[in-house]
């Protein structure tokens, strides 16, 4: 136990370092983050903890310990119980009764549901007698959480996904991750990342509507899914002047928007504002954090194989070879971390907890007591038997032969 304890504390150390340190996250991430010692937490494997081959050899250690300490324990039970059956058998009788005070105990006992068993001509009825199995629930619960655990935390997937507003993410299994709506900044201008979502599994369940935030994430089915990062795009409207037509586009890459694969625009990048000097010089602003308050476009038009570069800016409107692009406000989206667990995984995983409790209840709140009872009296065993016993003694109170001078002065010795 000693040493299953000791692995036990080494297990949750690693599971604090591998939740205080982000997972499965890029070099570069912890190179900015934590700097001087990103070196260390890469060499050490803190970057990926639950799968490295020290937990996962301390955890198979752990679960070998529980192991055989559960086939002690089991074996430690059945011996212990044979051997206090045989005790209470030969015990001698605490109380003398009346004819009528062995049938009131009889019945007593009965209506109590004890187990009764005849043994060296003495009946033993036995109550609580599975309580006895208390600790071997525990320590198989133990096992079995520590099994499922290291299995929770190894086994599912996490991908990383973004997704515009209106849009749905379709995952593997079929299941849809619909985005209602994202914002960077609430109403008041304060930064707060939330985004609108709902969660649709293939079976047609789907949950409700719920907005997410870093560390309030939403969980439906056998899917988790977190607020982990953001990002703002371009949106650009393209009309056919001569039929009418058009489309919306949301840019957050290098492409060509034309009709004909030569005249058009091409989109390079979106700026989250700029900066003007007293002689119309602009400079741009290449970062910020939050909303875009002044963004600007930044394209090449190409018409008649010239290419010439443009700034614009939301509600600016470019007519090219019978088209125009219409510069719109900035789409905001999110980055979101999606951590799928196998339904019947967590299914076990709450098995197990359900088992410690009841083994816990067993042990505390349900210990073995035997009744020996023999043709004229009976004799209480157990370690927690005063309650039975004082029982006993309020029912048969005027049942009971009192003892002579002789019998007991011997029950004192």
């Amino acid at each position: 136990m000693r040493f299953g304890l000791i692995l036990l504390g080494i297990i949750g150390i690693c599971s604090v370092v591998g939740s205080v340190i982000p997972q499965g996250e890029a070099v570069a991430f912890y190179a900015k983050k934590y700097q001087e010692l990103h070196g260390y937490i890469l060499l050490l494997g803190l970057d990926d903890v639950f799968h490295g081959w020290f937990f996962i050899t301390v955890s198979a250690l752990l679960c070998l310990n529980l192991t055989f300490c559960s086939i002690l324990r089991i074996n430690n039970v059945v011996r212990a119980a044979k051997t206090e059956r045989n005790r209470a058998a030969v015990m001698p009788d605490e109380k003398t009764l009346t004819a009528r005070g062995m049938e009131l105990l009889r019945g007593a006992l009965e209506q109590r549901r004890c187990n009764k068993t005849e043994r060296s001509g003495v009946t033993l009825y036995n109550k609580n007698g599975f309580g006895r199995y208390g600790t071997f629930l525990v320590h198989l619960s133990i096992l079995l959480t520590v099994i499922f655990g290291v299995a929770a935390l190894s086994l599912p997937t996490v991908t990383d996904r973004s997704c515009f507003p209106g849009e749905a993410l379709t995952m593997e299994d079929g299941t849809q991750i619909h985005v209602h709506s994202f914002h960077i900044e609430d109403s008041e201008g304060n930064l707060d990342y939330a985004s609108l979502l709902s969660i649709t599994l293939p079976d047609g369940r789907e949950s409700a509507k719920t907005e997410i935030r870093v560390n309030h994430p939403l969980s439906f089915g056998s899917y988790k899914v977190y607020q982990q990062t953001y990002g703002t795009a371009g949106s650009i409207t393209v009309r056919n002047l001569e039929t009418g037509g058009e489309d919306r586009f949301i840019l957050n890459e290098y492409a060509l928007l034309s009709m004909d694969g030569q005249n058009g625009i091409w989109y390079e990048a979106l700026f989250p504002g700029y900066l003007r000097d007293e002689d119309g010089n602009f400079t741009l602003i290449t970062s910020t954090s939050g909303h875009y308050d002044d963004p600007v476009y930044q394209v090449l038009v190409s018409q008649d194989g010239e290419f010439t570069p443009v700034l614009a800016f939301p509600g600016d409107v470019l007519e090219v070879a019978g088209v125009a692009y219409a510069f719109n406000a900035p789409v905001e989206y999110p980055g979101l971390r999606i951590k799928h667990t196998p339904v019947l995984l967590n299914a076990l995983l709450i098995a197990s907890f359900v088992l410690m409790i009841a083994g816990l209840y067993l042990s505390f709140f349900m210990q073995p007591v035997l009744v020996k009872v023999s043709e004229n009296g009976y004799a209480v065993a157990g370690v927690k038997s005063e309650g039975i016993r004082l029982d006993l003694e309020t029912l048969l109170a005027g049942e009971i032969v009192p003892d002579s001078p002789i019998e007991t002065e011997e029950k004192s010795k």
